[in-house]
């Protein structure tokens, strides 16, 4: 019998090798604007990893300063030659001719690549953890989580270490406001978990088929434990930006329950549009191709050029 906690991909939606090669040459010839690395560092609680850094074509410190998206899942934001099924979001092919039609405000994006094994760890959020039931808790931080949570280290990770150096080597706009989440699945949850955690860093949050679901099948206790959190720090509806979404084929026709939930959830706390969205895209699934046909409507809602 398969382990309901285990039994898929230990990242599904984004799991990579830390070994995959870098910026592959067709992608740096044939993509719109320079993609650039951080130099390396031992992260205080985590394994290192590459940080990519993706510049907008005409990006110009000396003219101009830019909002951030820190993109989870960064080996699958980019270059498809570089990723583990061959796909990714290629948020630099969607981006582009937004920037150039003047409808986004100028922005980079902040790619850290995921933990490979302990990406499950690294995006589950531990606030969620004392609302689950204790025996079910309990296997899931030994079996899912590998015995070590560490969603609280991959936020301090990207607030104390990654924004400070991005700040610094970077003409960023550096207000909450200007500072942004995006994730899908797995990533999803650490985008809300980070906007809840850390409102007063980000200012909005995008979270893409949002694995509320925690297992692979509909439940009643992850997406449970998830609005008794959210109960206790959801941030003020008038001071975030909150984008959801899902489809409905694939993993994600297992999030309707949940995600219904979670909208319930919102709009009785006063979330409500043009700063909050929850949409379905009929017919679509849980993979990179889905996620990158939604960016034009997640990146319009995350930096129109009016904000």
């Amino acid at each position: 019998m398969r382990n309901p906690l285990i039994s898929r991909r230990q990242a599904v939606g984004g799991v990579a090798s830390l070994g995959v090669a870098w910026a592959s040459t067709a992608w740096a010839a044939e993509r719109p604007g320079r993609l650039e690395r951080l130099p390396t560092w031992r992260p205080r609680e985590l394994a290192a990893r590459p940080v990519e850094v993706w510049l907008p074509p005409g990006y110009d410190p000396q003219r101009r300063r830019y909002a951030v998206i820190y993109a989870h899942d960064g080996q699958m934001m980019l270059d498809p030659g570089s990723t583990w099924n061959k796909r990714a979001w290629e948020l630099d092919r969607m981006a582009a001719p937004l920037l150039t039609q003047g409808q986004l405000t100028d922005f980079i994006v902040v790619a850290p690549w995921n933990g490979g094994e302990t990406r499950r760890a690294e995006y589950f959020p531990q606030g969620f953890l004392p609302h689950l039931p204790g025996p079910l808790r309990e296997r899931y931080v030994r079996e899912a989580l590998l015995g070590r949570p560490l969603g609280d280290a991959y936020l301090r990770y990207l607030v104390e270490e990654v924004k400070p150096r991005v700040d610094a080597q970077y003409a960023t706009r550096p207000e909450r406001q200007h500072t942004h989440l995006l994730g899908s699945s797995m990533g999803g949850l650490i985008s809300a978990y980070g906007l809840c955690e850390y409102p007063r860093v980000f200012g909005s949050a995008a979270c893409l088929s949002t694995h509320w679901i925690g297992l692979w099948e509909r439940n009643d206790e992850f997406p449970a434990a998830a609005v008794a959190y959210l109960t206790e720090r959801a941030p003020d509806p008038a001071t975030v930006r909150w984008w959801m979404d899902r489809g409905d084929q694939e993993l994600d026709a297992q999030y309707d329950m949940a995600q219904a939930r979670i909208d319930a959830f919102c709009g009785a706390r006063g979330f409500k549009a043009p700063t909050f969205v929850s949409r379905v895209y009929a017919g679509t699934g849980h993979n990179e191709g889905a996620w990158r046909d939604r960016l034009p409507d997640v990146l319009s809602f995350l930096l129109t050029a009016q904000r």
